[in-house]
C-alpha cells in the first residue's frame, strides 16, 4: 500500500459566540484545514491543522513530492523526512506533520480493521471526560451570547453544566485586569462547587502577579493554574512561591523542553496537544516519560473539529496517566464536518470512536458549505481585539481590556458567525 495523492481544504466552521482571550478573539468562528491522505488501495485518511487558507493549502501540497509512493506506514522514518530537526528550523512543519500522522494512522486502522487507539498500544478508557471551557465572549450577528460580567459568567457555567454534565471548569482569562479576573474565578468555584476549577490566563501576567494570583485562590478546589507567565524560568519562579500546581502548553511542547522541566522542575502538569507535539504518538511518548518523572498530563484543545478531537479521544484512551480532565472548544461550534454531525458529550465526556482508524469520516456536504463559507469570509486575525483596533498585548501585558466596556463589534455583522 502506498500513498497515491494528499489533498487539503479549508473551512470555517461557526461558533455560538466570538471567544475573547489574552492575544486576540476568535471572531465567530474557527478556520481549520482538512488533510485527506490517498493511498493506492483505495482508502483515504483524514488529518486536520489549525488555520488554513491558500498558504496552508500550498504547504501541505507542497508535501505530495515527498509522500507520493510512500507506505503510510513508516511514520517514523516519514516524521525524518517532513521534519528533520535542522532542517525544520527553516521550514516550521510541526503542525502539517501531525494532520499527515492522523491521516496515516487513520488509514492503516482502516486496512487492519482496528481503531488508533489499538495501535497506539489498546485503551485504559472508553471515554475521555473533558472540562468546560469557558471564554468572556462578544455578542454573536443575533445579539445573543455576550459573557463579560460576573453574572454573565456564572450563568452560562451553570448552563453548561447542566447541558453537557461537565465537573471540571476551565476559565480562559488574561483578557481584563487581574483583580477583576480574581473576582471572576472566585465567583465561578462559588457556582459550580464542589466541582473543580482551572485558570488560564495565556502567559500574560509578570511573575509576582502570578505568585499574587495564585496565593488569593490557594482556598479553591483548583486542578492547576496553567500558564500564568511566559517561559520555563518565569514559571520556575512562580512555582517557587506558589502551593497550586502550574501547567502549561506553551513552554513545554517538544522533548528538549521536556527534558528541561525534568531536570530543574517549572511545571507540575504538562498539556499534550496532538498538533503542537506534532502527532498523536509524540504525545504518547511525551506522556511515558510524564509517567516516569511523576508528571501530570492532561490533553490540550487547539480549537478543534471532528477529526483532531478523535485524535484527541484516541490519545486520552490509551494514557495512563492521564490526571485530569481534557480540554476542548468543542461545545461551542454550532455544527461539524463530520457524518453525524458533532460528537455527543454524556456526563461530561465523550466516546472514543470505536470504528476502525480515527472512526470520523467526512461529510462531503457539510465541507463543501463551509470551504464556501471560508471563500466568502476569509480568514481572520486571531491576535486582534475587534473592539481595540491596532491593539496589541504586551508580554508582561499592561494593556487590559475594561470589563465596564459594553461594545459589541459583531453584533448585525454577519462576518461575526
Amino acid at each position: 500500500m502506498k500513498i497515491s495523492d494528499v489533498r487539503a481544504t479549508t473551512v470555517t466552521v461557526p461558533l455560538e459566540a466570538p471567544l475573547r482571550h489574552a492575544n486576540g478573539c476568535h471572531w465567530g468562528r474557527f478556520v481549520r484545514t482538512i488533510v485527506e491522505v490517498e493511498t493506492d488501495s483505495g482508502l483515504v485518511g483524514l488529518g486536520e491543522m489549525g488555520g488554513g487558507g491558500e498558504s496552508a493549502v500550498a504547504a501541505v501540497l507542497a508535501l505530495k513530492a515527498y509522500l507520493v509512493g510512500r507506505d503510510p506506514a513508516r511514520l517514523e522514518e516519514m516524521r525524518f523526512l517532513l521534519a528533520n530537526p535542522t532542517a525544520s528550523l527553516y521550514n516550521n512543519r510541526t503542525q502539517i506533520v501531525a494532520a499527515i500522522e492522523f491521516a496515516c494512522l487513520d488509514i492503516l486502522g482502516q486496512a487492519w480493521g482496528v481503531p488508533v487507539s489499538d495501535i497506539l498500544g489498546g485503551r485504559v478508557r472508553d471515554r475521555v471526560t473533558f472540562a468546560s471551557y469557558l471564554f468572556f465572549r462578544y455578542a454573536a450577528a443575533d445579539g445573543r451570547g455576550t459573557v463579560r460580567t460576573i453574572d454573565q459568567l456564572t450563568a452560562h457555567a451553570r448552563e453548561l453544566k447542566k447541558q453537557y454534565g461537565f465537573r471540571t471548569h476551565k476559565l480562559k482569562g488574561g483578557v481584563f485586569p487581574l483583580e477583576y479576573d480574581l473576582e471572576c474565578y472566585r465567583a465561578l468555584a462559588a457556582a459550580v462547587a464542589p466541582d473543580s476549577v482551572r485558570f488560564d490566563p495565556n502567559a500574560v501576567w509578570t511573575t509576582e502577579q502570578a505568585v499574587r494570583f495564585g496565593r488569593a485562590i490557594e482556598d479553591l478546589n483548583n486542578d492547576y493554574l496553567e500558564d500564568p507567565v511566559f517561559g520555563l524560568t518565569g514559571m520556575r519562579h512562580a512555582r517557587e512561591k506558589l502551593r497550586v500546581p502550574l501547567a502549561t502548553n506553551t513552554v513545554v511542547v517538544n522533548f528538549e523542553q521536556l527534558a528541561a522541566n525534568v531536570l530543574l522542575r517549572a511545571v507540575d502538569v504538562i498539556l499534550l496537544d496532538t498538533t503542537f507535539w506534532g502527532g498523536i504518538r509524540a504525545c504518547v511518548k511525551a506522556a511515558v516519560v510524564c509517567e516516569t518523572f511523576q508528571l501530570a498530563v492532561a490533553v490540550h484543545s487547539s480549537g478543534e473539529l471532528g477529526i483532531q478531537l478523535a485524535t484527541m479521544l484516541h490519545l486520552g484512551a490509551v494514557v495512563p496517566n492521564l490526571s485530569f480532565a481534557a480540554d476542548a472548544h468543542y461545545h461551542h461550534l454550532l455544527d461539524d464536518i463530520i457524518e453525524g454531525g458533532k460528537l455527543p458529550y454524556e456526563n461530561g465526556a465523550i466516546r472514543v470512536p470505536d470504528g476502525p482508524g480515527l472512526g470520523v469520516r467526512l461529510d462531503r456536504d457539510k465541507v463543501a458549505q463551509y470551504a464556501e463559507l471560508y471563500r466568502q469570509l476569509g480568514p481572520y486575525p486571531y491576535d486582534q481585539d475587534p473592539a481595540r483596533p491596532g491593539w496589541a498585548p504586551l508580554v508582561p501585558n499592561d494593556r487590559w481590556a475594561d470589563p465596564a466596556d459594553e461594545r459589541e463589534p459583531f453584533r448585525d455583522v454577519h462576518a461575526g458567525g
